[in-house]
């Protein structure tokens, strides 16, 4: 996944840095992922959900807000009101480059401020909250105890998950003052709520009340035990997923022409856990799936194997060739199953010549219908016609070719 790193000018001038997470392809339509608060551009869910993404042909810009992570200006000076303009800036610039985002995401207070922004954003269709709270105040709990220095001195410094971090008394005026439910009701977006039921932080009453302040088409999904901050990769991946079907409903993802030599496209797989075997399948925009290895070889069992694959794409081939004879002979069939089971064996056993262990696909068919013993015949000889079938009996070329690294 090519990434570049940008800057551009936030709501007071300082430089915002920025990550664009590009598809390899045509971009088919753009998304802005507002981090948590005192997060970064980096932290898991955003890479993750954003490398979801990309893969669908979504280029992603996630950037740090004002005086966090490596952008430019002081925290102390900014508010809630100022988060969003740091959005609305974010999608300024990619208007700039005709790349204006249909998709907002949010990551808890990231989220409120989706939710504040979208009306300055026209061109965005669908708002994705992950863990945000329904009225932005609810953050003034991270430094309850500071409050009174913050209102006296103007501002205190306070710890926020082990960093120091100065809050300025505008800060906290802002959020007291910040009233989401208008913004809510009158979103003019599909909406997705995702938060977890046992988020000790912003509890699961701020996605209920998000959800009953919104208008359709909304909907809300849980998050099972996540942390408030997503950070296991189980959980990161979840949401992504979730996000990725879900918003192809409400942002119309147009699928590109493929590219020559490739007629049916391309299928790119990325690894999604260099600590395992995970790797993500994407076939076009669409269609996704997760690749593993079951638990005694070291994987997660997350996803099919390798062969497991190999043997679906046998047994798909297989029903679809069948289906398309009875078909057009309207024979009776009214139903088709087929069984796949792949083994390593010798192949003296396969009745083939030589020593060596050959792969040996054992496949089991079931039609249903109403057909004579001759149609049913005919339909199994039918089977070894399917071109998945022929292409693993054949010979197969393969060629290979390194290409340089994504830039970093």
């Amino acid at each position: 996944m090519p990434t570049e790193r940008i800057s551009f000018p936030g709501h007071d001038g300082n430089q915002l840095a920025a990550r664009l997470d590009l598809p390899d392809g045509p971009i088919l339509a753009t998304a802005v992922f507002a981090h948590c608060f005192t997060c970064s551009k980096d932290i898991p869910a955003a890479r993750r959900i954003s490398a979801r993404l990309s893969a669908m042909g979504f280029a992603v810009l996630r950037f740090d807000f004002t005086g966090l992570g490596h952008s430019d200006g002081e925290f102390a000076n900014t508010t809630f009101t100022s988060n969003v303009q740091d959005l609305i800036a974010a999608a300024r610039y990619l208007d700039g480059r005709q790349m204006a985002p249909a998709l907002l995401i949010g990551h808890s207070l990231g989220g409120a401020a989706v939710l504040r922004a979208r009306a300055d954003i026209p061109s965005v269709k669908a708002v994705v909250t992950l863990g945000a709270p329904a009225d932005p105040g609810h953050v003034a709990h991270h430094f309850q105890a500071a409050l009174p220095d913050i209102r006296r001195d103007g501002s205190a410094e306070v710890s926020l998950g082990g960093r120091p971090f100065r809050i300025g008394r505008a800060f906290v005026d802002d959020i007291a003052e910040a009233a989401l439910t208008p913004a809510i009701a009158e979103l003019r977006a599909a909406l997705l709520i995702l938060h977890a039921p046992r988020d000790e932080t912003v509890s699961i009453d701020n996605a209920s009340a998000i959800f009953l302040a919104a208008k359709h088409p909304k909907s809300f999904v849980t998050l099972d035990d996540a942390d408030h901050l997503i950070t296991r990769q189980r959980d990161a991946d979840y949401a992504a997923d979730v996000i990725a079907a879900w918003v192809s409903r409400y942002v119309t993802v147009a699928a590109p022409a493929p590219p020559p030599g490739a007629p049916e496209g391309v299928v790119r797989v990325t690894e999604a856990d260099p600590g395992g075997f995970q790797q993500d399948i994407q076939s076009g925009p669409r269609h996704h799936a997760v690749a593993d290895e079951p638990i005694s070889y070291g994987g997660t069992d997350r996803g099919m194997s390798p062969y497991g694959f190999v043997a679906a794409g046998l047994g798909a081939c297989t029903s679809m060739t069948i289906r398309m004879y009875a078909r057009r002979k309207a024979w009776p069939l009214t139903g088709i199953k087929v069984d796949v089971c792949h083994d390593k064996v010798h192949a003296q056993d396969a009745g083939l010549a030589g020593n060596g262990k050959v792969d040996q696909f054992r496949r089991k068919i079931r039609l249903q219908g109403s057909l004579d013993a001759s149609q049913r015949a005919k339909l199994l000889e039918i089977a070894d016609k399917c071109p998945v079938h022929r292409t693993l009996e054949g010979s197969s070329q393969i060629s290979t070719e390194l290409l340089p690294p994504d830039p970093e």
